[in-house]
């Protein structure tokens, strides 16, 4: 399958052709008809597998073609909802790289910084708007935007919107929505709470499956180091010091053990930024910038920051700690194996930390095999833990990379609104 079989329009494949995009991913080969027809769609993927083409690629289409008879400034058509700054950001830039020859406008909306030059653009006219939630509503209550000629909704990343406490921002979002619209709803996870949303929001969907739901990307190679949590600053070092990772974007939990982490590696003259909601934006954009241009080799960040940072050949994931909510382990080693690539999870456990592990082997169907070879073994013994022993090689060798070919299962099937 390539794009050009997908019913395409001209301006579209060229610049698919120019980003160098000549065949879709499973979601995208699926998706894109659906939205074409003017479905409405329920997406359940992995992060990584390529959902915002799947749903911009149609939009700009769909929007396209209907403006060629529209005069005057544009009216909002298209607004996507998604949880984070970072994401909002990189979801602007796939629109402007997809819809480079299409003339439409789109505008990202987000809190942080000054709303100034958001409302002077919005003033020019706009065709798709990307926000997150609260600085949307802090627009809408200021009477600078109006969502009643919406025509097209996306909410992605609904299971992180969950996480974040952004439900009822969306719950408000959405009754402010026309009734008769065409919706979008993409989330790596389907926890009951986000079923039961999407039922409310979405008419006769078609649902496109990719992957088993909390399935961990097949290409990533995880592991598990059982340490004390004093030790964990030092087995980073040692790790780290390996000069074959050529990147490692590292997770903690909080903000504050974010900035320590980084206070530790610069110390260690190991050239580090952290990200997270404290930080001011522009301090974000540099520190993700650089870390995508190679100038950076370790990116420290929170979970909320993290969802919008898109690497495609970053080698290295680094739980220096253990999430306590387990799908998020998904999203974090999702942040690696992208785009066909492989990558590596390493995940460092101390004691407090195993009924996490425990939740995430479960979820995951799995059990995550063990380093025992490294110099800050814990003094606890692994208690329930299946131990698939890893040999010591430091756990820095890259996977042998595989051809795009190599993709996970797709299905798709028609989703019940069970609201009528």
């Amino acid at each position: 399958m390539l794009f050009e079989n997908l019913n395409l329009i001209a301006p579209i494949l060229r610049a698919l052709s120019t980003e160098g995009y000549t065949q879709p991913t499973p979601i995208q080969e699926q998706s894109i008809p659906v939205v074409l027809q003017g479905r409405d769609l329920l997406g359940c993927a992995q992060t990584g597998t390529g959902k915002t083409a799947a749903f911009a690629i149609p939009i700009l289409q769909i929007l396209h073609e209907s403006k060629a008879t529209q005069r005057g400034p544009s009216p909002i058509k298209a607004l996507v909802l998604t949880p984070t700054r970072e994401l909002a950001i990189q979801i602007d830039e796939s629109f402007a790289a997809y819809g480079k020859h299409t003339g439409l406008k789109h505008l990202v909306v987000f809190g942080g910084v000054s709303q100034v030059p958001q409302v002077q653009s919005l003033r020019y006219g706009v065709d798709i708007l990307i926000a997150t939630p609260g600085r949307l509503l802090d627009l809408v209550n200021q009477r600078f935007i109006t969502l009643d000629q919406i025509s097209m909704f996306v909410l992605d990343e609904a299971d992180r919107m969950l996480d974040m406490g952004f439900i009822h921002d969306v719950k408000r979002i959405t009754a402010m929505l026309p009734k008769k619209r065409q919706t979008l709803f993409f989330s790596a996870t389907m926890p009951p709470e986000i079923a039961a949303l999407s039922n409310t929001i979405l008419n006769n969907a078609v649902r496109v499956e990719v992957t088993p739901v909390s399935s961990t990307a097949e290409k990533v190679d995880q592991s598990v180091y059982f340490i004390n949590k004093e030790d964990k600053r030092s087995l980073l070092l040692h790790v780290l010091n390996n000069q074959d990772i050529k990147n490692a974007l590292v997770f903690t939990r909080t903000k504050h053990g974010a900035d320590k982490v980084v206070k530790d590696l610069k110390r260690a003259n190991i050239h580090a930024e952290a990200i997270h909601g404290d930080k001011s934006q522009t301090a974000r954009q540099r520190a993700l910038s650089m870390f995508k241009d190679g100038s950076l080799r370790v990116l420290v960040a929170t979970d909320i920051a993290a969802r919008g940072i898109d690497v495609d050949d970053l080698t290295h994931v680094i739980n220096y700690e253990i999430p306590n909510v387990p799908e998020t382990y998904v999203h974090r080693i999702g942040r690696t194996g992208r785009a066909g690539n492989s990558g590596i999870a390493l995940s460092f456990c101390n004691d407090e930390e195993r009924s996490y592990l425990k939740d995430i082997q479960k979820i995951i169907s799995r059990a995550i095999p063990v380093v025992h070879d490294h110099p800050y073994v814990s003094s606890q013994p692994e208690r329930g833990h299946q131990n698939n022993h890893v040999a010591p090689r430091n756990n820095t060798q890259r996977p042998n990379n595989f051809g795009r070919d190599r993709r996970p299962l797709v299905t798709t099937r028609t989703a019940r609104n069970h609201n009528g």
